[in-house]
């Protein structure tokens, strides 16, 4: 795992070393191992390695054939892969990855990239064709910005260090920052700074660096072209095979390695399943609060790991850690993030990079195999209107009234959000329906003055939300809101991931992420997938014989909640009116300040909309300010 800072300098200037390394400076914790650089008259890049396969010759840059490549990330199929170049000719001189993605680009020119099973973000500098090729992984698993003017052009694995070139200004892009309040997440290639993209998951560009001109592709997306031959016993044996080779290949690794595991089916998965292949016992790492049972989810995690015969180590995050780290965490994930789960998943990886140097995870099971409750909600509103219009919009029955009631007793926690959705328009088209399940500006707009909340453009929001919710060749409900939620949250959540735990300098890895897994579960019948509206259906069906049933069973899974309605009353009280009511956050004029110091001082537990705000000014303070 590494980082990259990269210059282009489109005047013809060389590419100056000193600014190259005042970049790479900032993402120091990203690869602390090792430095590279190359430069070649106006073209620049560095590396920062965090050294995982083949230490002592993967350095980086590297060169072929007059390619030099600049990458972070990992290729699992990388030795299936070389085997194929071998056989036509190809001959290596190191064992790592790095110089399997050159060859592959010299064998297969810009395709190469979907024969990739990885997650990776790299760039090459191709001066037999002088241009650049960059690409990034299916789900955006490894960062990647760019920024883009009549000058330069620079990229970076991390925002801040593009923010290092004088050229670049840090300054908020207000339309996207609506969005965040939306959806907590920015959909597509925009980020909360102005004239700063991400490269797309998913996409590769090339740009030509004579004309300029730029090229972007996009390469993969979950396809929804449904098999509708095979029976349900075929998908959980196949789903079952892609499982065991995906955590074998994700295991190969060159430093010591673990697993996070917080109990729930994903994380234990993950565990059980790496624990298999493993020599030596597994090191795995969890974290709870001290402040009550409901902050308390250790019990699973030590069923798992005794089932996998791990070794499981625990931490308990404090409330003056939480007061001394988080403005130093929103420094480290670039942008605000409105999920309190970063602290404590920061305190866990903390913990883990004392013992390994590579980590596995569970990210991205809920949007894959429709684990958020969220769909249990949108279709009791779907088979209540099939039952009241006597209509059917899907094609295919996939889930009944009568069919979805024994899985109605999740929802208990939930009765909040499903009263504010249904005060909705019930009954609406798809695409309205969803975003008001996901919407969150309605929640929070009283946390704001009305003036701010007026420069909203909500309705232009949703018109671009619809077109990615309605982009699936597909009329399943099921399919387009996993396929939003893959496509727009699950590219957020792994931000926190990658700058969590790449802030402590260790490498994670997810190998739910497998797009073998995706291109499978994209091609069932929705109504195996969410049968019945039960949750996880089919990964349940397909695991329940490695799986504790204590974990199998359970319905109250946390998702690492926070204390910070208690601590809110104690030592962090001062910390967040300070923070939320100082002289900057007020000349923003942004913030309702009397509602905010009423909800501090409020009985009710902290709500994630004041951790939002908290997020965001903090993200003000570090950024837009300085």
């Amino acid at each position: 795992m590494c980082g990259i800072a990269a210059i282009i300098n489109k005047t013809g200037q060389k590419a100056a070393l000193p600014l190259l390394e005042k970049m790479a400076s900032t993402i120091h914790h990203r690869g602390p191992d090792d430095d590279g650089v190359m430069i070649d008259g106006p073209v620049g890049f560095f590396h920062k390695r965090l050294s995982i396969i083949d230490i002592e010759c993967g350095k980086q840059p590297m060169t072929f054939d007059n390619c030099t490549i600049v990458y972070n990330g990992e290729i699992y199929n990388y030795i299936e892969l070389r085997e194929e170049l071998k056989k036509k000719g190809h001959a290596f001189q190191t064992s790592s990855d790095t110089e399997v993605i050159l060859h592959m680009y010299a064998e297969y020119g810009n395709e190469f990239v979907n024969l990739l099973n990885g997650m990776f973000a790299f760039i090459i500098y191709d001066k037999n064709e002088n241009k650049l090729f960059i690409a990034r992984d299916h789900f955006g698993i490894k960062p990647l910005y760019w920024y883009y003017d009549r000058e330069i052009i620079a990229f970076g694995s991390e925002i801040k260090a593009l923010l290092a070139h004088p050229r670049i200004e840090a300054e908020a892009d207000s339309d996207n920052l609506y969005e965040y309040l939306t959806f907590q997440f920015i959909m597509g290639e925009g980020t909360m700074f102005k004239n700063i993209d991400k490269v797309l998951p998913g996409h590769w560009m090339s740009i030509d660096l004579q004309t300029w001109d730029i090229k972007q592709i996009k390469y993969w997306e979950p396809n929804f072209k449904i098999d509708q031959y095979h029976t349900e016993e075929y998908f959980i044996v196949e789903l079952k095979k892609i499982l065991r080779e995906t955590i074998s290949q994700q295991l190969r690794s060159d430093v010591p390695i673990g697993t996070y595991l917080s109990g729930g089916i994903d994380s234990s998965l993950v565990t059980i399943g790496a624990s298999k292949f493993l020599d030596n016992r597994l090191k795995s790492f969890s974290g709870a609060f001290r402040e009550g049972p409901e902050f308390n989810e250790l019990q699973y995690a030590r069923i798992a790991a005794q089932t996998a015969n791990a070794e499981l180590f625990e931490v308990f995050p404090t409330e003056q850690e939480f007061i001394d780290i988080l403005p130093k965490l929103i420094y480290y994930l670039d942008e605000p993030v409105a999920g309190p789960g970063l602290f404590p998943q920061y305190i866990v990886s903390k913990l883990a990079s004392q013992h390994v140097k590579v980590i596995l995870g569970g990210q991205g099971g809920d949007e894959i195999f429709g684990g958020y409750t969220r769909y249990l909600i949108a279709y009791l509103e779907q088979a209540l209107k099939g039952a009241i219009n006597e209509s059917n919009e899907e094609d295919e029955h996939i889930v009944s009234l009568e069919s979805i009631l024994p899985n109605l007793p999740s929802l208990k926690q939930y009765v909040p959000m499903m009263k504010s959705f249904l005060k909705q328009g019930v009954f609406e088209a798809m695409d309205r329906r969803y975003f008001n399940l996901i919407d969150r500006m309605g929640i929070t707009s009283q946390y704001f003055q009305s003036d701010f909340m007026k420069e909203c453009k909500h309705e232009a929001i949703f018109q671009k939300f619809s077109i990615y919710f309605n982009n699936p060749d597909t009329k399943s409900y099921f399919n387009k809101m996993t396929h939003f939620d893959m496509l727009g949250s699950l590219p957020g959540l792994l931000q926190v991931e990658d700058r969590v735990s790449m802030s402590v300098s260790i490498e994670s890895r997810v190998p739910l992420l497998d797009r073998r897994i995706v291109d499978l579960i994209s091609r069932m019948p929705a109504g195996m997938k969410f049968k019945g509206g039960e949750m996880k259906y089919l990964l349940k069906r397909t695991i329940k014989d490695i799986m504790p049933p204590e974990i199998m069973n359970r319905k109250d899974k946390m998702g690492f909640p926070v204390p910070l309605h208690i601590w809110s009353k104690n030592h962090a009280k001062s910390f967040i009116l300070d923070t939320l009511l100082s002289k900057k956050a007020k000349e923003r004029n942004m913030i309702n300040t009397k509602y905010v110091e009423k909800l501090i001082n409020a009985e009710e537990p902290f709500s994630r909309g004041l951790w939002g705000l908290l997020s965001l000014e903090l993200w003000h303070q570090q950024f837009i300010d300085k």
